[in-house]
Parts: C-alpha cells; structure tokens; sequence
C-alpha cells in the first residue's frame, strides 16, 4: 500500500470514527465446512495461481471446481465479504478499504440487490468484485440440485440485469465449502469455480473489533482467503488495524479475481 504503519492508520481510521458497534440482527454464514474440502490453487496439474510473464501480461489458467487459498508464493491475500447489510454501513465499511487503496470482492445476496439495487454499481465503482452468494442466503449444503440451481440462478440473473455481468465468483452460502451438487450446479450456472475461504474472521458472530483483528492477524499466510461481512460496526472499526497489521506482514490485500489470476479455459 506505500504508506508507512502509522500514517496508514490516521489516513483511514477517520472513516471509521463514529462508528457505534452494534448487532445488525443479520444471519452470517457459519464458517463450518459441511461439504468436500476445497482445492488450494496454486500447486499441482491445473491449480496453479499464475505469475506475470516477463512481458507484463498475466496468464489464464483453469482453476479447480472450488478453490480457498492460492499457492503462487505472492505475499497476498485476498479479503472477501458477504454483501449483505444496510447501506450507510456498507458506505461507511467501502469508504475506509478505498481511503486506503484496496480493493476486495464482494459476494452480493440476491435479495440484497433486490432491496438496494444501487449498491451493485457502487461495489463496481470503487473498484471492487462482484460476485453471487446466492439469491436468499439459505443453508446449501443439504439442497438438491433444482433448488441449488434456483437458489444460483437467481442472483446471477440480478447481477446481469443491474451490472450486464454475472460475476466470477460464487460463494455457496451458510456453509464453507460446497458439495458435489452445488459445484455441478454452479457450473451449470456459468460459475466454473465455487470461491471458499481459508480464514474465517467471526466477524457475523459479533465478537467485538479486537477480536475480529486477533481472529485475522493471528492467522493469515499468504494465499489465504479471508472471509468478512458488510452488515457489522464491529468489522469496520477493526479494518484499519487489519489493514495496517497485514502490511506489517508483508501482504498485500487484493481481490479472488487477483489472487487466483484471470479466468481461463
């Protein structure tokens, strides 16, 4: 990010300041794995995460039908969040990642989208990914195949008619990994690739800011995926220590889309 510990802090905790924590009353995914584990990218046959070639262009390469972490040895991680909450909180969250040049990928509820339609182009304005977590965010790891497609389907046809886009990325929701079904049908969908997370910071459980920073900083390695929520106080006042605690490490926080490389066939 090029600014030193300190300034980083000042230049983007007053976007934070003021901030009441609170519950929101929202349903957070619950971050236990009920499915097949995901596939790190990055290693072996046809999961490796690309490197830049010398003349600058990034590479495509196939991904796995579900990936939760990147092997490329860049010292980067990818935040992701579950799009779901009241806009001035989400203003309030987006305002303190861009205060501080980051981009993350969002994974919009379809529901969501539908209450507050403007909040998909402002995910693309600042520069941000936008990707499906479902239309009604329910638990997708006992569905079967029509509802699954359904539940898919519904969001990514939202996503199109406000954006003109799909996405890239789906996240199956209320559960950490996706099953044989839910990946048949997110294929099925135009999703060739089901994003998990290797790191799951709590936030939805409403632990309060030091413990959202201790469940991320204390945990992170490069290639992680880490899991976070619009829709909670708490998050947004503990980012800009998380943000400041990752360049500490020497990570870099990007989006899925720049962690795993460009989508190949």
């Amino acid at each position: 990010m090029g600014l030193g510990r300190r300034s980083l802090v000042r230049g983007i905790a007053g976007a934070a300041a003021g901030v009441v924590v609170a519950g929101c009353g929202e349903s957070g995914d619950s971050g236990v794995g009920r499915g097949a584990p995901a596939v790190s990218a990055g290693s072996g046959k046809g999961t490796s995460s690309p490197e830049a070639p010398a003349s600058g262009a990034a590479k495509a390469v196939a991904l796995p039908a579900e990936v939760s972490r990147a092997d490329s040895g860049r010292a980067e991680v990818a935040l992701t969040f579950h799009g779901q909450g009241e806009p001035a909180q989400v203003e309030r969250l987006l305002g303190v990642l861009e205060k501080a040049g980051v981009r993350v990928t969002v994974l919009a509820v379809g529901t969501w989208l539908g209450e507050y339609p403007s909040m998909a182009r402002r995910v693309l304005s600042g520069g941000h990914e936008l990707g499906n977590h479902t239309e009604n965010h329910l638990d997708m790891s006992g569905m079967d195949a029509a509802a699954a497609y359904g539940e898919i389907a519904a969001c990514a046809d939202r996503l199109r008619a406000l954006t003109g886009s799909q996405g890239r990325w789906f996240r199956p929701s209320q559960t950490q990994y996706a099953t044989d079904v839910v990946k048949e049908q997110a294929v099925r969908a135009g999703y060739p690739t089901c994003l998990s997370f290797s790191l799951d910071s709590r936030d939805h459980t409403e632990p309060g800011p030091p413990v959202v920073v201790r469940n991320v900083l204390g945990k992170v390695r490069a290639g992680d995926v880490v899991s976070l929520h619009f829709g909670h106080d708490g998050t947004t006042v503990a980012m800009p220590r998380i943000l400041a605690g990752l360049q500490d490490k020497g990570l870099r926080p990007v989006t899925a889309g720049e962690l795993f490389g460009p989508a190949g066939g």
